[in-house]
């Protein structure tokens, strides 16, 4: 994503949490007034989004300075400073809680992402996050997802031609969805890669059988099943499993063979990591 659109989300968060004023701070203490803050760490994990406050807090005030203790994607323990941060009292405040709530956000993403990543670095699977994330947060939680230890799958709609269910359905079967792809790829110039999603072996059979395919996925498949698609496809092309895999199911798929597994509920239902900005007094 452009810094340019990563730039535009901070503004419009901040537009919506500043409205005309943050009248506690305007009343409590004087403008010009400096003052310090550090971000302190109250649960255990991965850390995430440090860069992403760095650009909070340089949008609300260029003055601010940040003074970085740990990095992303680090291990954290409670009682661990992350950050110190130093400049108009004023501007701290506006940004302290869109930092925080990002950080905390990408902070439970990173954690559950490294610790699902754990349980099956034994293997050469690769885990996937899908486009199962908040409406305009998703540059964050994806980002989130790298610093746990996973990779991204497609980022949006045009990034990819990701042929499912319902695209198969409506263009009359597996073998004409994947023509029409590589039909509308040539005649628009398009260099983006294709992925099958199959639900049976008949479906399987007829991806092995076409042309242009980079990647088939295994939809809601056993882990039986899974075991016997990753050798009837052997290395034609990149596999990869999904549909209700949970942290209790991932090994066995993992184990496998499989290239990649794709999960939503890495971003979908993660709870943010404890952590709070506060005051440092002289």
């Amino acid at each position: 994503m452009s810094t340019e659109k990563y730039h535009s989300l901070i503004k419009a968060a901040l537009a919506e949490d500043i409205g005309d004023g943050d009248h506690s701070s305007n009343c409590a203490f004087p403008q010009g007034m400096q003052g310090r803050m550090k971000l302190i760490v109250k649960e255990q994990g991965i850390l995430a989004g440090v860069s992403v406050a760095r650009e909070v807090f340089k949008l609300v005030d260029p003055q601010i300075k940040m003074d970085v203790l740990i990095q992303d994607g680090s291990r954290i323990e409670p009682g661990d400073l992350a950050f110190h941060l130093e400049g108009p009292a004023h501007s701290l405040l506006q940004g302290e809680r869109l930092a925080l709530n990002l950080m905390q956000r990408m902070s439970g993403i990173a954690t559950k992402t490294r610790a699902l990543v754990d349980t099956i670095s034994h293997t050469h699977a690769r885990l996937l996050d899908t486009r199962k994330t908040t409406p305009h947060l998703r540059v964050f939680e994806k980002e989130a997802v790298r610093w746990g230890g996973g990779y991204n799958h497609r980022f949006g709609l045009f990034d990819m031609i990701m042929l499912k269910d319902n695209h198969i359905d409506f263009a009359g079967g597996v073998p004409q969805a994947i023509q029409k792809a590589l039909d509308y790829k040539a005649q628009n110039e398009l260099d983006i890669p294709i992925e099958v999603e199959v639900r049976d072996f008949k479906e399987l059979d007829q991806v092995l059988e076409s042309e242009g395919v980079l990647r088939v996925m295994f939809d809601n498949f056993t882990v039986e099943d899974t075991y016997r698609a990753v050798e009837l496809v052997a290395s034609a092309i990149e596999t990869e499993s999904s549909g209700g895999i949970t942290g209790k199911s991932l090994v066995a798929y993992a184990e496998t063979g499989v290239d990649f597994i794709s999960m939503g509920a890495l971003t979908h239902s993660v709870s943010g990591l404890d952590m709070s900005l506060k005051a440092e007094l002289a």
